[in-house]
């Protein structure tokens, strides 16, 4: 059987994975590097090599499918789980948030407040079904749970940072959901996992096996349409050639996917079309040295600059790995009409650099080696109220066509690693059954 997967992202490598040892599997990937979102970059640091990438990423406990792949990738040895200190940036002052103890210094809120923050937590941690919650906005939510002030003075900046203009419409499902995965801590704080040496050997174990097994990896081949005739898939178009296959895994964005397949899929089409999407402007810097000497790893902002953290990755990974020490700055934008699109590469680091030196006095642009920027229109989805009518399905209704990636049910209400790993396992399993 031959199969045509659309997307060297995880999705897209995971599903290659599951199917190329009995399978002839193509991939294709449009931009000239595999791994999608977490693709890497291949940096040197004087005699020092190393992958770091391109977004920042780790592992949480509960990745099971995750955890599960990279063993039986043989790659455990690789696996590390370290603490990841984190803190709120409110009104020019650093907030601990890793301990229950330094929780209650968080002074802009009461003890009243902070009661019914860890009252809300709390309750999330014993929801089993989120599903009720897709109905219902966070900020109604949140103020019927917690409070005014625990909404404007805690979460309000957050949502704010992460997606903008559209906070206030987002689901009361996905805050659960990221409340879980981020609340799972012991007394000293949270600890995440790592694969030392980066992703990237995950990305590249997967694309080995696929080659191996016969499989191919085409970059830079942008699929421009995917062959529907009387409701069954018969190949794809890329760069103008017409190539035969008898299915197609699609992990492209919802709107891309309706535009390849022609609006013609049918009851699908609404959903497509109604999923938004958001952008990200993620800086990568090189620094001579540490920007958080109190250790933190990550650093959620409520303050007048271009991006919503900061993530220094080599407080959290040993500084020895890399010869110099790495800062994430990032931020969501909502459309193409936003500066962190519309500008060109150098103004928006400039703006990022500017920020930093507002945040952090002692901070010097002399000590920054070099810079990089990925940004993306389509970074993720934006979770509204209702999203899960929208979740499209693995089977995309016409005979041969499969879809998996951030838009698919293993990724909300928050979406992951092992959700798109997940996802492409999901949809290589319903293809081989309806085989």
């Amino acid at each position: 059987m031959k199969i045509v997967i659309i997307g060297s992202g995880l999705a897209g490598l995971s599903a290659g994975y599951r199917l190329c040892k009995a399978n002839e599997v193509i991939v294709f990937e449009k931009d000239p590097d595999i791994g999608g979102m977490a693709a890497s970059y291949c940096l040197e640091h004087s005699k020092n090599k190393y992958f770091i990438e391109r977004y920042y990423h780790h592992i949480f406990r509960s990745d099971s499918e995750l955890l599960a792949l990279i063993r039986e990738l043989e790659l455990e040895k690789q696996m590390l789980w370290l603490e990841a200190k984190n803190a709120y940036f409110v009104d020019d002052k650093y907030y601990p948030m890793n301990t229950p103890v330094e929780i209650l210094h968080f002074s802009p809120l009461s003890i009243l407040d902070l009661v019914k923050l860890g009252l809300l937590v709390l309750r999330v941690r014993l929801i089993k079904d989120t599903e009720p919650y897709d109905q219902i906005k966070a900020k109604d939510w949140i103020l019927d749970t917690a409070g005014k002030s625990v909404y404007e003075n805690f979460f309000a900046p957050l949502m704010k940072s992460k997606f903008g203009d559209n906070a206030e419409k987002v689901s009361a499902a996905w805050l659960i959901g990221r409340v879980k995965i981020r609340s799972d801590r012991g007394k000293e704080g949270e600890k995440l996992g790592y694969m030392r040496g980066g992703f990237n050997a995950l990305i590249e174990a997967l694309a080995g096996e696929i080659t191996a097994n016969g499989g191919e990896i085409q970059t830079t081949k942008e699929v421009t349409e995917i062959v529907v005739k009387d409701n069954a898939v018969q190949g794809v178009v890329v760069g103008g050639d017409f190539i035969a296959c008898d299915a197609v895994i699609s992990t492209v964005e919802p709107k891309v996917l309706d535009a390849i397949t022609g609006g013609k899929l049918g009851t699908l089409h609404d959903s497509l079309i109604n999923i938004s999407y958001q952008g990200t402007a993620c800086a990568l810097i090189g620094l001579d040295r540490q920007l958080m000497k109190d250790g933190n790893y990550w650093l959620n902002i409520k303050a007048d600059v271009p991006f919503g953290a900061v993530i220094e990755h080599t407080n959290y990974l040993p500084f020895e790995d890399y010869g110099e020490h790495l800062v994430y700055v990032t931020s969501y934008f909502q459309d193409e009409k936003s500066p962190l699109w519309a500008q060109n590469e150098e103004n928006i680091i400039d703006s990022y650099l500017k920020g930093l030196e507002k945040m952090f006095p002692g901070f010097s642009r002399k000590e920054v080696h070099w810079t990089k920027l990925y940004r993306r229109i389509d970074t993720a989805p934006v979770y509204e109220q209702g999203y899960l009518k929208n979740v499209l399905p693995f089977a995309a209704g016409s005979s041969g066509l499969y879809l998996a990636g951030m838009f698919s049910s293993t990724n909300y209400p928050e979406r992951s690693l092992n959700g798109s790993v997940k996802a492409g396992f999901e949809a290589a399993e319903l293809l081989m059954k309806n085989k």
